[in-house]
């Protein structure tokens, strides 16, 4: 009797102790995705308010997740806004402050702490595919590769795809030349990163895959399945720059349907924005890119330069279709993304970045430091930007010549305010000028010394 009564409990209690060990059993680990189109402008996707341009598939993806009206790069250039998503810290502090020509002593430095690095070290495989652009010394052993900043898995160039989209011959995949590659560089780096995906990763761990594509950067060239999308421009320029982000977006598309294939799309965080504003003028040169109105393109600290596209998906943490108009920046994707792992902030150094998934409910996000533009290249004699709330401020780098505008009532930078506003000029210039001379203070040698650093090096 004593027997059967203590099966019968035990028989009854099953189910119950089976619920409480799968309520205790760990969720697994969000997968990351990291998807940066370069020279993107603010205005170049059909849900951004182009009007030509075709980006089904991230007009879609928009539809998914939380799309960000006021989302940065950290640089009006590539190279910093690349080392900021990476490290978390404005470019001239962690030392890449420019564009980096090939053979320059500029590079991310091993000594900053870089998401792939620290996210490998908390359990995760990793991948880079697409231009890198975060060393003058490419392939070389006399300065850090991306193996070197924690990818598992790379192929990369140094910087433009070459000769063009079309057919490059320059990509190396984990430090060997891989020769020419046919077809169009952004489908090119997504068939890898879907490769890597199926084939090369441990499919044990979760992964931090980051898609840097050189669409639609010139020199260009698109597939004519892109450019017969547009038989009514006749302007070639124009419609080959506007093939050129289809073919961007066709590429995302693919990528998008190999995570569902996967039944990685539950788990799977996914970051799309740009290393910065369009280049050229927008009318006659080259480039043909959309600021959406905002003063300025690239290289420029004005709002054209640095606002970028910034849309979010992450299933069950953001809610499909909704906006969010919360500044956010790039070195925001780096704090973001390693609080999401799980993983552990450095707390050795100061990282400019803050957490961006309070934006997402349209919050404010905390922060250390102000938003902070410098770029040396930039036209005129402001080169410098700083971020309070509403308020910008722009400067040169003497801090001598300053701009003040409300983007609130203002963000096309149309209406100067600092003899309106002269005591909102003062505090802005006090904290800009507090923080330029601690981020001086920290930037290497080179930073000190750029206009050496920008010489063209010895070819001997």
């Amino acid at each position: 009797m004593k027997q059967s009564l203590t099966l019968f409990i035990t028989l009854l209690l099953a189910p119950l102790a089976s619920l409480h060990a799968a309520e205790e059993a760990p969720k697994p680990k969000p997968n990351i995705v990291i998807f940066l189109a370069d020279d993107l402008g603010y205005g170049d996707l059909s849900c951004y308010g182009h009007p030509i341009i075709q980006t089904p598939n991230l007009d879609a993806f928009a539809k998914q997740g939380t799309r960000f009206t006021q989302f940065y790069s950290a640089s009006a250039v590539c190279s910093p806004s690349r080392s900021a998503i990476l490290t978390g810290r404005t470019p001239f502090r962690n030392g890449v402050f420019t564009w980096i020509p090939e053979g320059r002593e500029i590079h991310l430095r091993t000594s900053e702490i870089a998401l792939p690095k620290l996210l490998k070290e908390s359990g995760y495989a990793t991948c880079h595919v697409g231009k890198w652009h975060l060393n003058g010394h490419f392939n070389k052993p006399t300065q850090p590769q991306p193996n070197d900043h924690g990818y598992d898995w790379w192929l990369a160039t140094q910087n433009n795809a070459a000769p063009s989209h079309e057919n490059p011959i320059n990509f190396v995949r984990n430090g060997e030349p891989v020769g020419k590659l046919e077809g169009y560089s952004a489908p090119l780096i997504v068939d890898e990163a879907t490769a890597w995906l199926k084939e090369h990763r441990d499919k044990t761990k979760p992964f931090l895959l980051s898609v840097w594509t050189h669409e639609p950067h010139y020199p260009i060239k698109a597939s004519p399945e892109f450019r017969a999308k547009y038989p009514n421009l006749t302007d070639d320029v124009q419609r080959e720059h506007h093939a050129n982000v289809t073919q961007l977006d066709h590429a995302f598309g693919k990528l998008m349907k190999t995570l569902d294939e996967l039944k990685l799309t539950d788990n799977t965080v996914v970051i799309f924005t740009s290393d910065n504003g369009p280049e050229g003028d927008g009318i006659k040169s080259p480039g043909r890119g959309s600021t959406g109105g905002l003063r300025a393109r690239k290289r420029a600290v004005y709002e054209g330069g640095i606002r970028v596209p910034g849309i979010v998906r992450w299933p069950g943490e953001t809610q499909p279709g909704t906006t969010s108009d919360v500044p956010v920046i790039g070195s925001d994707i780096f704090v973001t993304t390693v609080n999401i792992a799980g993983a552990k902030l450095p707390s050795d150094r100061v990282l400019d970045g803050g957490n961006f998934l309070a934006a997402i409910k349209n919050k404010e996000v905390e922060r250390s430091r102000p938003l902070y533009w410098r770029c040396p290249i930039a036209p005129g004699p402001l080169k410098i930007a700083m971020r309070i709330g509403d308020w910008k401020i722009l400067a040169d780098e003497k801090l001598t010549q300053f701009e003040l505008y409300n983007l609130k009532t203002d963000p096309q930078e149309k209406s100067e305010q600092s003899a309106a506003q002269p005591a909102k000029l003062e505090e802005m210039k006090t904290s800009l000028i507090k923080l330029n001379t601690e981020i001086e203070a920290e930037g290497p040698d080179w930073v000190k010394t750029k206009n050496q650093a920008e010489k063209k090096p010895n070819k001997k």
